[in-house]
């Protein structure tokens, strides 16, 4: 079976009105005539493309209905009343088919991620210096803050005994300031023997009064502030700026002053190196309430905290312990 028949391969009925003709041919020989002609089929389309689209549909529903059980004479009948119905013309339209449907590529979906929250976590705001004194007026410092910034500097690294033997009594301290006392002022209330103590002070290398605050130009305004005070005294500055420590060291082995004023670091420093000796200091004053631009007080900068607690360790609270010195709050 190709492209014609020679012979019929269908027994035609005897009349008009009988039954449908008999086929003469085996199943298997009209099985393999078939498999060659769609074969043809598929070439001349997929190639030289000269078979319509509707030859091509014909030949594969022919084969596709023939595919069946032989024994099934209906699906037989289907494929011949395909084969006939179906037109020859390739302008004609062809004959209504299932559409065959298209391979559509899988893609895993993946899990949509939860999109994070976009709005953060609120920080909690630290508490300013500056709106802390606008809601209630600064305290004047007293000892007992001292006390309790030591014990938690040395309570950290020091063991039970070491801690004790740096705690500091009442006994102390002198009277505090209550915001209310200019620096000579505080200074003559808390020594009333001033001019006795500056008259019998004849040794070099110490001083009677050390004051103690955060900065340079803070020592200078102490040193204007102190002029009631002082009289005739010998004031020496103990700060770094635009002064050098051989220099300092230099003026105390060969003066004799009664007032030091300057910044713990620069003091600290001169004691390690025996510039100066606190065995004759009698009075050491800590500018604790005065606040600089940023409304700082000298134990709210890291730097002057550190350096002053090392300096009161280093030999001031030994003696203040042992009662020749005493410690004042300005």
């Amino acid at each position: 079976m190709g492209d014609t028949l020679e012979e019929p391969w269908w027994e035609t009925p005897s009349g008009a009105g009988s039954s449908p003709g008999r086929c003469l041919w085996s199943w298997s020989e009209v099985r393999l005539d078939l498999a060659s002609t769609f074969a043809s089929f598929q070439l001349d389309f997929f190639h030289s493309q000269t078979i319509s689209k509707n030859d091509f549909c014909s030949g594969f529903l022919l084969w596709k209905n023939f595919s069946f059980d032989p024994s099934d004479e209906e699906t037989i009948e289907k494929a011949s009343d395909n084969r006939t119905a179906t037109p020859q013309d390739s302008d004609s339209k062809p004959a209504v088919t299932k559409k065959r449907k298209q391979p559509t590529e899988c893609f895993l979906s993946q899990p949509e991620e939860k999109q994070e929250s976009t709005v953060k976590a609120k920080k909690r705001k630290k508490k300013k210096i500056s709106d802390i004194l606008e809601k209630s007026a600064p305290k004047p410092g007293v000892p007992a803050d001292l006390q309790n910034l030591l014990s938690q500097h040395f309570g950290e690294n020091r063991s039970v005994i070491e801690t004790e033997e740096l705690k500091l009594s009442d006994s102390c301290f002198l009277p505090a300031n209550d915001l209310t006392h200019s620096f000579s002022s505080y200074l003559k209330e808390i020594c009333p023997k001033w001019a006795k103590l500056r008259k019998n002070h004849k040794e070099k290398k110490s001083v009677v009064m050390l004051v103690i605050c955060s900065s340079a130009l803070r020592s200078l305004e102490l040193i204007k502030s102190m002029t009631a005070f002082k009289g005739d005294c010998r004031v020496l500055k103990l700060f770094a700026k635009h002064i050098k420590i051989k220099e300092q060291m230099s003026m105390l082995e060969k003066g004799m002053f009664h007032i030091g004023v300057g910044t713990p670091g620069r003091v600290k420093a001169l004691v390690d190196q025996d510039g100066l000796c606190l065995n004759s200091t009698k009075y050491m004053i800590l500018d604790w309430n005065w606040r600089d631009q940023k409304l700082r007080r000298m134990m709210d900068i890291p730097e002057i905290k550190k350096e002053t607690i090392d300096l009161l360790e280093m030999s001031i609270i030994k003696l203040c312990r042992e009662g020749s010195v005493k410690l004042g709050l300005f």
